[in-house]
């Protein structure tokens, strides 16, 4: 006895061979208009599902499929007879195998951008209600929406005699709930404005499974947003080297995003999320060659993110140390030449190298999810206050809003000492405001050594003056921080005895 294979696909990829191998493994196919078109214009046998059920296609192609025959056929339990006995009476016959995927949802909202009325016109109906039918039903019947997926239907099919089995069958029907559910989170996401709405869900598309997680003994994979358009590890392009690792990514994008802070050419060298020197220059030689002797100890086995091409004098000078991956908007053909001789590295082009980031950000804790907004303020220096007796001379000024910058991506308890254009010493993670300012101040080579004034930069406001002593005796000038302490004015007292300038932003940048 033939079965019937449903087909109604908007992208056409291998649907003309899968349909010359279901007719091979007596399948009769029956097709809606699009895909009915083009298996009969490559000379398939096939019939129209409009034609089969005797009802035509409605209103500009709406009504296709949604027709009782259509999901009776789909639906009917195999071992019911009442359900197969109602088939009968109304010459309805079963549909064993629905390949379907829908209208392209995500191109006309986000990557066209087009008008809403035209963008209405892409949610699909019928397809997403014949794939959760047959999904439903997958124990009689087969649904695919994966193009890629076709090839091992036909083959399991030539090997177990026209039989997909039950583990394959509950996998596909699995996947397509994952299909549709993606797709009415993209639909859900673009009529829904309000980020921190009553309810949501996220489109996630997996892009590559990973070595392990942070630990060997943690599996992991990538999921890509299918909302975002930020500027992000899945626009860029891997040159050169092995499989990124998870904490290769992770500090992929926190590099990436101190450099594109940055207008002038700008390096940030990066181990475990965080900065260990960051530097600008007139060109990104000088600005690597910076950034990397704040701190060489630490940048052993880095990730290092340029926000210029790599010529060959950067790559030189890069070739000589080790380093994990190395990221920037392009490379000079001999400067790619030069590092690919090295095994070990990744070289990633990021084409988009731009400020652009995901508006939310999103932090699992057991049982859900907090969200928040991401920590993009544009801030305006004029609102600052200068609160000490001394005003900030200019090259001081240039500091504090270096040093401010960096601070942002910096693990709390957070303190940088830097000078106007790279830093010296970053005390990052630390427990106490104290204890990070102690080792920045380890990390600085003696910041008093540089004349033009040293600025030390602190996430979030000092709770005593210590750390304000502290900083004075290893040469630090202006200090620049939120304020919002009640110990503010002791602080103010202690920058005032020492001489130095202090500012605060009214902003705090925590990271955890």
């Amino acid at each position: 006895m033939k079965k019937v294979a449903l087909l109604s696909v908007y992208e056409k990829r291998g649907i003309v061979d899968l349909a010359r191998g279901l007719i091979a493994h007596n399948y009769d196919i029956i097709c809606t208009g699009g895909t009915y078109k083009m298996l009969v214009d490559n000379r398939v046998d096939v019939k129209r599902l409009s034609e089969v059920i005797d009802a035509p296609e409605m209103i500009d192609g709406r009504v296709k499929t949604l027709h009782p025959s259509v999901f009776a056929g789909i639906l009917a339990k195999r071992n019911n007879e009442k359900h197969m006995n109602e088939l009968k009476e109304n010459n309805i016959f079963p549909i064993d195998l629905v390949v379907c995927n829908l209208y392209p949802f995500y191109k006309a909202a986000y990557e066209m951008n087009m008008p809403e009325d035209d963008v209405l016109e892409y949610i699909d109906i019928g397809g997403v209600s014949l794939i959760r039918a047959a999904a439903k039903n997958f124990k009689d019947v087969i649904v695919v929406i994966d193009p890629d997926d076709y090839k091992s239907i036909i083959d399991e099919m030539d090997q177990e005699g026209n039989i997909i089995n039950i583990i394959k069958r509950r996998e596909l029907a699995t996947k397509a709930f994952g299909y549709t559910m993606g797709y009415d989170s993209l639909i859900s996401r673009y009529f829904g404005k309000d980020i921190f709405a009553e309810q949501f869900s996220n489109s996630y598309k997996k892009t590559a499974d990973l070595r392990y997680g942070e630990n060997p003994h943690q599996r992991a994979a990538l999921y890509r947003d299918m909302f975002s358009n930020a500027s992000s590890f899945f626009t860029a392009e891997k040159l050169h080297g092995k499989q990124l690792s998870y904490n290769n990514i992770v500090d992929l994008e926190a590099a990436k995003d101190i450099v594109i802070e940055f207008d002038k050419p700008t390096c940030a060298i990066i181990k475990h999320s965080n900065p260990c020197g960051v530097a600008m220059a007139d060109n990104i030689v000088d600005a690597y060659r910076l950034a990397y002797i704040a701190d060489p100890i630490s940048a052993y086995g880095s990730i290092i993110a340029l926000n210029r091409k790599v010529d060959l004098e950067t790559a030189s000078e890069i070739k000589s140390n080790f380093v994990e991956v190395l990221v920037a908007p392009d490379f000079d053909e001999e400067a790619f030449s030069m590092l690919a001789t090295k095994k070990n590295i990744r070289l990633i082009k990021y084409r988009d190298m731009e400020k652009s980031v995901d508006p939310v950000i999103y932090k699992h804790i057991a049982g859900g999810l907090l969200v928040q907004e991401n920590d993009t303020i544009e801030e305006d220096d004029k609102t600052w206050r200068i609160v000490s007796e001394r005003e900030p001379n200019d090259k001081e000024w240039r500091a504090l809003k270096f040093a401010w910058k960096v601070a942002k991506h910096v693990k709390s308890n957070a303190i940088v000492l830097a000078t106007e254009s790279r830093t010296y010493g970053i005390g990052a993670g630390q427990m106490s405001r104290v204890d990070a300012c102690e080792l920045a101040i380890k990390k600085s080579n003696a910041v008093g050594s540089y004349t033009g004034g040293t600025a030390m930069a602190s996430d979030g406001f000092f709770p005593f003056r210590d750390s304000i002593d502290i900083a004075h005796k290893a040469g630090v000038s202006c200090v620049i921080e939120p304020g919002g302490s009640v110990r503010d004015r002791d602080v103010i007292d202690a920058c005032n005895e020492h001489g130095m300038a202090l500012v605060f932003t009214g902003i705090r940048h925590f990271k955890h």
